[in-house]
């Protein structure tokens, strides 16, 4: 991720949209520490993640400047996006969840207004709000060409790699699969290859349509969607998700996928933690699978889709 360095400027315009942003926005002027707690699936309250300093205060920066654009033409779809988006990076999701509800009224028929609402009801742990979401989304995109969706926080190549599509239809799985209805996960994971364009997009899909056709009772057909990884893949975002797949076709030893200090790579065990807990699960190692997902749950990453997932098989009972 590039740092990004911010002017007086920009902390002064920060103050200034404090003082005279109209009600839509000021929502999102609540600090995050002040927010009410996200209850998971288990019943446990989950309160923002604590940054660093200097991320903090570049989130804020970028909020903003959302704020300004927002402010000055509330009416354009881009904006209420961002408004939105820059809001959920700071850990507001219900804020952003009455953003994209409140552009719904304007907007009744942009996808990507239900996209970004339905993945924030996904970190509230409201899967069946997201569930309608991503497939009034998918209706309203359905005759739209591959729309390419820029990044709130850029790669390595500064180079968006996602697309509209192909996001409501992995997040609408990732619905499906916290349900625990994972033949319907499956299914709208095979629909999510449509667009999956690239090598990253490929991977993630293909790890969570493998997990999902494993908890299926599919075994064979979970096999069969790995013939789409090639150990010569070039990854440039989704290496946890690359991994775990050359972990299941035998090119990747188990000893060697966790990362040696999960405190300094959160996401990156959760989400590698999730997918070798699910192996061990789904190949009979039930007391490991618990071990490990009670690891995931033991670290404070709770927005990760890997935590959701084992948060969610916990409070099932797997």
């Amino acid at each position: 991720m590039k740092v990004i360095a911010f002017s007086c400027l920009f902390a002064a315009l920060f103050l200034l949209t404090q003082c005279h942003a109209p009600a839509a926005a000021t929502m999102t002027n609540k600090p995050i520490e002040k927010s009410k707690p996200v209850i998971g699936f288990n019943g446990k309250k989950h309160y923002p993640i604590a940054e660093a300093p200097a991320v903090r205060h570049k989130k804020d920066s970028l909020l903003a400047i959302a704020r300004q654009h927002y402010d000055q033409n509330p009416d354009n779809l881009d904006n209420i996006i961002w408004l939105g988006r820059r809001t959920a990076y700071l850990g507001n999701f219900r804020e952003a969840v009455d953003i994209y509800s409140r552009g719904i009224e304007k907007f009744p028929d942009a996808p990507e207004l239900y996209r970004h609402r339905g993945h924030r009801y996904l970190t509230l742990r409201k899967p069946d709000l997201a569930i309608a979401d991503f497939e009034k989304a998918a209706q309203l995109a359905a005759d739209r060409p591959i729309q390419i969706e820029p990044d709130g926080i850029p790669n390595a190549i500064n180079q968006p790699l996602s697309n509209l599509q192909f996001n409501i239809f992995y997040h609408w799985g990732l619905a499906y699969y916290f349900k625990g209805d994972f033949d319907a996960a499956a299914q709208t994971f095979e629909k999510c290859m449509d667009y999956s364009i690239n090598s990253d997009l490929i991977v993630a899909n293909v790890d969570w349509l493998y997990r999902a056709l494993r908890r299926a009772g599919r075994p064979d057909d979970a096999v069969a969607w790995l013939r789409y990884v090639d150990p010569e893949m070039k990854i440039i975002e989704n290496a946890a998700y690359f991994d775990l797949l050359l972990m299941y076709k035998g090119m990747l030893p188990e000893a060697e996928l966790l990362p040696a200090n999960p405190d300094t790579a959160r996401l990156d065990f959760v989400t590698k933690a999730y997918g070798l807990g699910n192996y061990f699960l789904v190949n009979g190692q039930t007391e490991a699978a618990k071990a490990l997902f009670q690891k995931i749950l033991d670290t404070d990453y709770w927005t990760a889709f890997g935590y959701i997932a084992a948060e969610a098989d916990m409070a099932r009972g797997l």
